[in-house]
């Protein structure tokens, strides 16, 4: 069900830019295997189908949480504080978007900056910078977020960040095993050309693994920036459209510095474009 929703929804529209995506990754690893026939192409698809599997399973899910640095909020003070701001959120997500599963949990990262992230279809993070603002600004943030698993924007991520790791690592693998053989060879040949070789060759490999993550990034960004709109959206309808635009303000003026977060920033569109798409909508908010 969840791999048959993922297909359902990686079809949508706004999502064409993480399709192309995932199809010219598909591409490149039946370049990268070797394999010049149907059957090898076959092969490598379906070790990409069973790294997206793993993507959207509650494993891929775990591992991106680790990654981020998203743990069990295991402080009472915080607990108070956020749990009964969460629960409010949860029960109006619910009784608007019946398909939001049960058993959603809410976890901290370190990050100073004001942020969090929806992922996979039970996971929401939030930044230790968010306990800063108000309760209504949480509150909002935390809408925001729940539109997201309710649009299931979230199985994208999943897919991107832990899926695409069989294409990182087939990269790297295949840049070692170029390395390796090229420096043996210069080594039993006493060839100061082939080390030479070897070394462009290295260069102009890491340079290809660097544009494919541009390309890659410019692909998902068309996605991210559309559905970060109709989260915003979700929000309002929860009742939460003043208090976003006054957090989408405040997190304008301390964006995230590195990693997922500053990914994740990235993707979202300009915030007076959002703000204002709330106010079309009907929200009263100035900040001038």
């Amino acid at each position: 069900m969840y791999f048959a929703d993922f297909f359902r929804n990686l079809f949508k529209r706004s999502n064409v830019g993480v399709l192309i995506y995932l199809i010219l990754n598909l591409l490149l690893l039946f370049f990268l295997s070797g394999q010049g026939d149907i059957s090898g192409f076959f092969v490598v698809l379906g070790v990409y189908l069973f790294s997206l599997v793993v993507a959207l399973s509650p494993v891929g899910e775990a591992i991106l949480r680790i990654q981020q640095g998203c743990k069990p909020i295991t402080r009472q003070d915080i607990l108070a504080k956020v749990e009964p701001l969460f629960r409010r959120v949860y029960e109006k997500a619910k009784n608007l978007d019946p398909s939001i599963p049960d058993g959603v949990k809410i976890y901290l990262n370190n990050d100073k900056a004001p942020n969090a992230f929806a992922t996979g279809r039970k996971t929401i993070c939030i930044t230790k910078g968010l306990l800063s603002l108000s309760d209504e600004q949480i509150e909002s943030t935390l809408a925001h977020e729940f539109g997201h698993l309710a649009h299931k924007d979230t199985d994208m991520l999943l897919v991107i960040s832990v899926g695409n790791l069989i294409v990182t690592f087939i990269f790297i693998a295949t840049r070692l095993i170029i390395n390796i053989t090229g420096i043996l060879f210069s080594i039993i040949n006493r060839s100061i050309g082939g080390l030479i070789a070897t070394f462009l060759v290295d260069i102009l490999f890491g340079l290809a693994m660097w544009s494919w993550t541009k390309i890659g990034t410019l692909l998902v960004l068309y996605s991210g920036r559309k559905n970060e709109f109709e989260a915003d959206e979700f929000a309002f309808k929860l009742g939460y459209g003043h208090g976003l635009a006054a957090t989408l303000d405040i997190i304008a003026q301390h964006p995230p510095a590195h990693g997922l977060w500053k990914a994740l920033y990235s993707t979202h569109p300009d915030t007076n474009d959002r703000i204002g798409k709330l106010q079309i909508l009907g929200v009263e908010y100035s900040r001038y």
